[in-house]
């Protein structure tokens, strides 16, 4: 029987790199365009994909440019993202350290997002029969997700386990170890790869280079709390 203790994990850029469902929304965008106005999928990628790397969070507006159309039909190539089935991959690394950890550790997922969009993630990284919870975040508290305490909170009921005896695991300072830590847990930073001057969150209480570091952090992390209580 696992003991009472608990790892949460973080979603996107921490259990696969977002970039994959990027990806998959350019493939899913190209194929609408294609429908819509008649401009070849391959041609609308090619456009997706310079402007990810020249104006990056502006690539469906380069879109519509490029196609000859005004910024309103965004919202319209936003939805077309949204609602595709994504295509993903849980990576192998990911795929080992949740197998490992939940022979000793109660696991739950909890991330921010529309709820719809996050759930077909989950669904296409076949994450469901590997943790013992999901939650979506907005579907606490106030709606606006992490780092509001509500979904860390939520995540910790659903597991049956009070805050101090989970660890949460993320890769955003503020939302993933600020927010976690304000709700009583204790907290494994790991960033995504970014330039060497970002500066670790005051509330990590270790970092982990690797999501191989993970299970080992959490030990150590969980030994104090153990040696305390004994």
């Amino acid at each position: 029987m696992r003991s009472l203790r608990a790892v949460l994990f973080d979603l996107d850029d921490t259990l696969y790199p977002l970039a994959q469902f990027r990806r998959s929304g350019f493939r899913a965008v190209a194929s609408h365009v294609d429908d819509a106005w008649g401009l070849a999928a391959a041609e609308a990628l090619d456009v997706l994909e310079h402007a990810s790397q020249a104006t990056p969070g502006r690539e469906l507006q380069a879109l519509a440019a490029h196609g000859g159309r005004a910024d309103d039909v965004v919202p319209d190539l936003l939805e077309a993202i949204r609602r595709h089935v994504p295509d993903l991959h849980l990576p192998e690394l990911s795929r080992f350290v949740l197998r490992r950890m939940r022979t000793s550790w109660r696991i739950a997922l909890v991330t921010n997002g529309q709820p719809a969009v996050q759930a077909r993630k989950v669904r296409a990284l076949g994450l469901e029969p590997m943790v013992d919870a999901v939650i979506y975040a907005a579907e606490h508290g106030s709606g606006l997700g992490k780092p509001e305490p509500a979904p860390f909170l939520a995540a910790c009921r659903a597991l049956a386990v009070p805050p101090t005896v989970a660890v949460f695991v993320g890769d955003d300072a503020v939302r993933d170890i600020d927010g976690a830590h304000a709700a009583g847990l204790r907290t494994i930073w790991l960033p995504a790869p970014s330039p060497a001057t970002v500066t670790a969150p005051l509330f990590a209480g270790a970092i982990a280079s690797s999501l191989a570091d993970v299970p080992m952090l959490a030990a150590r992390l969980d030994t104090p709390w153990r040696a305390h209580v004994a």
